[in-house]
């Protein structure tokens, strides 16, 4: 431990160089003073983007403290009361933050493992009073979801301060400006960045700036920034509320639902409008075209050497694995094990099928994996005949696909007659393939220098796009609709921004289409 300078000369481990400087002097029994003036001021962020980039650093950051020697030094030398407080205020917020949404994942995987296995069914599907208690005692989890624990303390402390009342009004208003939809989305960034780094390292400096942002922000940039932290997250939280609905006999009586699904829908709701409800113009019709016809374009430029990932998506994907391809031989195995929670999907829901005819047996669940192989191989030999003749002759890529709706047809027809199939079967079966094949698109993600050199590695990043599409897709739905319905935009403006601004937005709305009519 010698003394050498101020800071660290890690740029890695020790992204937090100020924090390190403050341990160091504590271990060597010296004290850190701080002074504060009122006239000194500082830069603050204004957007969301650059709040969201100054968090996920401050999160990478503490997620290194935590595998620091300096944190476990002092851990070892501290007294149970200042330990308390060091665990405050430095890595302890992340760390609650981040054991709150694992507890959702835990809640909603732990729900719809209940639904999918028959077990809420066997315990809450009859009117016995006493199945009723267990019921009771199961569905509780609203007293201790993410929302309650985080809340009640901002209202005690208020309250002190200035007084009960004047508390519950801030708080109303607080929820009118959408300050739960910032908060939550926040709770998941934190919780992403300093969980990634935990399990993988390679924290790294993230440049935010300090100029004024109030600015409009487009979906390719909202995507990039916020795809695997926030938008596959609440999409995968999103399908297992829907299928939890579909397969479990509670869940049929509204009241039962809402009470047991409410913050978990916040949850999702938050992670996919805050981009946009915090985004000058982010409802407005026009921007929201275009911004699909960006996102098209950004999919499908090629990943060439000198790209970068604001032009192309392949270069975007390649630099999110840096993690993936830096890390320990522990941290890839946890990456593949976390990653096979997707195949649950399949394993319980094709037991649900009409075709499966009620079987338990494991040859049932071994069936539906030559299915998904099968519709893989079905995608290879398109992509091949479409690369091959696509360019030159397309009366064989027309050939080709007549060929497979034919032979997909006569299955559907050989299935009706033969077995007990429905054609509900087909949508059922949607919601057990899609999560699987990002499953093994997520494990192929972590075996990449072993893949990455051969044919199979092309059909997985193909693969890949296509998943892209599908959650861009499903994440600009919603906002379309909402930005095609009149007068919310210009709530969204009143909400959010202050009077000043919303007055010249609408100034610069006016003299837009002004010059759009002009140069028709």
């Amino acid at each position: 431990m010698t003394r050498g300078g101020l800071s660290k000369a890690s740029k890695v481990i020790n992204i937090s160089e100020d924090i390190f400087a403050g341990f160091n002097c504590t271990l060597r029994g010296g004290s850190v003073t701080h002074h504060e003036y009122i006239q000194v001021g500082k830069g603050r962020d204004l957007g969301l983007n650059q709040i969201s980039t100054f968090e996920a650093k401050i999160a990478g950051g503490n997620g290194e403290q935590t595998l620091s020697r300096d944190v476990y030094r002092l851990g070892q030398r501290l007294d149970f009361f200042r330990m308390l407080s060091f665990f405050h205020t430095t890595i302890g917020y992340f760390f609650n933050t981040t054991v709150i949404i694992l507890s959702v994942y835990v809640f909603l995987w732990g729900q719809l493992y209940l639904a999918l296995s028959g077990v809420e069914n066997s315990v809450l599907g009859n009117d016995n009073n006493s199945k009723k208690a267990l019921g009771a005692v199961i569905n509780q989890e609203l007293i201790i979801q993410f929302g309650l624990f985080s809340t009640l303390p901002v209202i005690m402390e208020s309250s002190i301060e200035t007084g009960f009342l004047e508390t519950i009004w801030e708080f109303l208003v607080m929820q009118l400006q959408l300050s739960t939809v910032f908060y939550t989305f926040s709770m998941g960034t934190r919780a992403h960045f300093f969980g990634r780094t935990i399990l993988h390292g390679g924290a790294k400096y993230r440049q935010t700036g300090h100029s004024f942002v109030v600015q409009y922000t487009s979906f390719v940039e909202n995507y990039r920034q916020y795809s695997h932290s926030h938008f596959i997250k609440a999409i995968e939280f999103g399908l297992i509320l829907i299928v939890y609905a579909v397969y479990t006999p509670s869940a049929k009586i509204t009241f039962f639902y809402i009470d047991m699904a409410v913050t978990c829908w916040l949850l999702v709701l938050s992670w996919i409008f805050a981009p946009f409800l915090f985004n000058p113009f982010g409802l407005d019709w026009s921007k929201t075209v275009q911004d699909f016809d960006d996102f098209m374009k950004w999919i499908w430029y090629p990943g060439a050497a000198f790209v970068e990932a604001e032009q192309s998506w392949e270069r975007w994907w390649y630099d999110e694995q840096h993690q993936l391809r830096t890390t320990s031989i522990w941290g890839k195995l946890l990456e593949i094990v976390l990653s096979l929670r997707f195949f649950f999907f399949q394993y319980g829901i094709v037991y649900h099928l009409e075709i499966s005819g009620q079987s338990r047996s494991v040859v049932v669940y071994l069936l539906s994996w030559i299915f998904i192989f099968a519709t893989f191989g079905i995608y290879l030999a398109m992509s091949y005949v479409r690369e091959k003749y696509g360019a030159k002759e397309h009366i064989y890529v027309r050939l080709a696909e007549s060929v497979l709706v034919i032979l997909g047809i006569l299955v559907i027809i050989a299935l009706r007659e033969l077995t007990a199939f429905k054609y509900v079967d087909i949508f059922t079966s949607l919601l057990a393939l899609i999560p699987t094949g990002w499953g093994l698109i997520s494990i192929a993600k972590v075996l990449q220098p072993l893949l990455r050199h051969t044919r199979l590695w092309d059909s997985v990043v193909s693969v890949a796009r296509f998943y892209e599409i599908l959650f861009g897709v499903i994440v600009m739905t919603p906002v379309a609709v909402l930005s095609w319905m009149p007068g919310f935009d210009s709530m969204q403006t009143r909400i959010l921004f202050n009077d000043t601004f919303s007055r010249g937005q609408q100034i610069f709305e006016i003299i837009t289409k002004r010059v759009h009519e002009k140069d028709a």
